[in-house]
């Protein structure tokens, strides 16, 4: 018989198979563990730097067929438990003595069906919001299938909900379960979620953010980042992450292994570039239609998109460091939003002769240069 802290053990580690921003950011972005084997995310603060959050699932037993994941109904080798929402409730509160902690990521295997786990995660919450008073930050995973009832409980405790969808489209998705449905299961949800949290809406505080599986399925960049657009611009949802499926992990002949020919660390960097193209979107203004594909739809492994884009539009080059407007100046390649600003302020003051003068050295020095026009 396991007590609360040995299945919060086994749960925490079954929780790493939805990584989060696993690779491509700062070292302080990035998930660890605990001595006790836990999982500890690092989530950004509005005023800056990090609050790290404690993430579970509540339970690793599953009643769907993802064919990626290793949790699924007919996986061999899975400790199965689960956590009451109380025993998990217990557990947060005594790690939170223990150690200051942002928050709380709650996911879970379908115990059952979709609403009875939305319960289970719900009342979960709920107890930390009532019970023990806890104010802090709770993250929600919607569970596919969830009723309209399930997830607007969710977005009444919630500083934060998520709902993974996975794939870009139905077709892709089709490959990888047949136990859940792409329209009704994940994009009705993720379309109410959206509809609850919009400005002026009862749960506009709510933060909303989506998870591709990249890799399982056999998708095309191009098609993800076009789902990511409509994300963005339609639903306004506040984060669009990627997780590589780890090979091995999931049933054999997955779509993705048979049709991409990537060796584990390609898998990765595949999934720093779809967040690269990201944040080309969010920060630097790009469209979705400036990415450069090659021939099949995918992304440059060898070198970043905003360098591709540059290789691909001479004629925008160089631009002229000292005259350029802001958004001139984001399309060179190793100038980031910070950067630009230090020259923008330096210019004002002095003629900018050399990239040093405004404290760019090095490679990023070095890569920025011929995009350049220092006259």
């Amino acid at each position: 018989m396991l007590d609360t802290f040995q299945k919060l053990d086994i749960l925490s580690e079954d929780s790493q198979y939805d990584l989060v921003c696993s690779c491509g950011s700062p070292g302080n972005n990035r998930r660890r563990r605990t001595l006790e084997g836990r999982w500890l995310y690092p989530v950004p603060l509005s005023r800056g730097g990090y609050g790290i959050m404690l993430k579970t699932l509540l339970s690793n037993t599953c009643s769907s067929d993802c064919r990626y994941c290793p949790l699924r109904h007919d996986g061999s080798g899975v400790h199965r438990c689960t956590l009451t929402p109380d025993e998990t409730a217990r557990a947060f509160m005594d790690h939170l003595s223990r150690q200051w902690l942002l928050g709380i990521f709650l996911s879970s295997g379908i115990v059952g069906t979709p609403d009875h786990t939305m319960q289970l995660l719900t009342d979960t919450a709920a107890i930390l919001r009532y019970k023990y008073r806890y104010k802090g930050y709770i993250h929600l995973k919607i569970i596919p299938g969830a009723s309209d009832a399930a997830v607007r409980r969710a977005l009444q405790l919630a500083t934060a909900v998520s709902l993974n969808i996975e794939t870009p489209g139905k077709e892709h998705f089709a490959k990888l379960s047949s136990y859940k449905n792409y329209n009704s299961d994940i994009i009705a949800p993720l379309k109410l979620m959206a509809a609850e949290t919009q400005k002026g809406a009862r749960y506009a505080r709510v933060k909303c953010t989506t998870q591709f599986i990249v890799g399982a399925s056999d998708e095309s960049d191009r098609e993800i980042v076009r789902y990511m657009d409509g994300i963005y611009s339609r639903l306004k949802f506040e984060r669009v992450y990627f997780s590589a499926y780890q090979q091995g992990l999931g049933k054999p002949d997955l779509p993705g292994e048979r049709d991409f020919t990537l060796e584990p660390g390609d898998r990765l960097t595949r999934e720093h570039r779809l967040y690269q193209v990201d944040f080309l979107m969010r920060s630097y203004h790009f469209s979705a239609k400036e990415m450069v594909y090659d021939k099949k739809g995918n992304l440059d492994l060898t070198r970043d998109p905003k360098e591709a884009w540059a290789l691909s539009h001479p004629e925008f080059f160089p631009v002229r460091i000292n005259r350029s407007d802001r958004e001139a100046l984001l399309r060179v390649p190793a100038l980031g939003p910070l950067s630009v600003e230090r020259i923008l302020s330096a210019r004002k003051n002095f003629r900018i002769r050399a990239l040093e003068d405004v404290g760019i050295r090095g490679k990023l020095a070095k890569k920025a240069f011929p995009y350049l026009d220092f006259s």
